[in-house]
């Protein structure tokens, strides 16, 4: 199988880029977005089970592509399978309700935290990659 960057590669990180990105909504009003996600959290709505749809639907989609382009992947498959093994447990925990991830995302989403900051951050700074990727990716395969 020849290396080359499948018609979606690109669009499934700016995706990812985008909704890590949106937390910089975060950094400018904790309480605002602390609000919004927890009540997305508590009340599993439609947008709920939509947005972990996508989520588990791209990670699949992601762990199946390394699997299938073994020993011929570019780099950043890697991150299909451990960023795919992350958010589907991510949403196995949110869903099975296990206590210790459920304190988790409360410490998260914790506005008085010292750490706020940083960890909202981070996921800014991971969306940002992810998003940079994806258009150098959308680039290589235009070119």
């Amino acid at each position: 199988m020849e290396k080359k960057v499948l018609i979606w590669e690109p669009w499934f990180f700016m995706t990812f880029g985008l909704f890590h990105l949106h937390r910089i909504w975060g950094l400018i009003d904790r309480d605002s977005y602390a609000g919004f996600w927890v009540g997305i959290l508590e009340s599993k709505g439609l947008f709920y089970f939509t947005l972990m749809g996508v989520l588990a639907g791209l990670s699949v989609l992601g762990i199946f592509t390394f699997t299938k382009c073994r020993g011929n992947n570019y780099w950043w498959r890697w991150i299909y399978l451990f960023g795919g093994a992350y958010v589907l447990f991510d949403l196995y925990a949110i869903a099975a309700g296990l206590e210790f991830w459920n304190k988790l995302l409360l410490w998260m989403f914790d506005v008085d935290s010292i750490y706020w900051n940083a960890v909202w951050s981070f996921f800014v700074l991971l969306g940002g990659f992810s998003f940079l990727l994806g258009m150098k990716l959308l680039e290589q395969r235009k070119g």
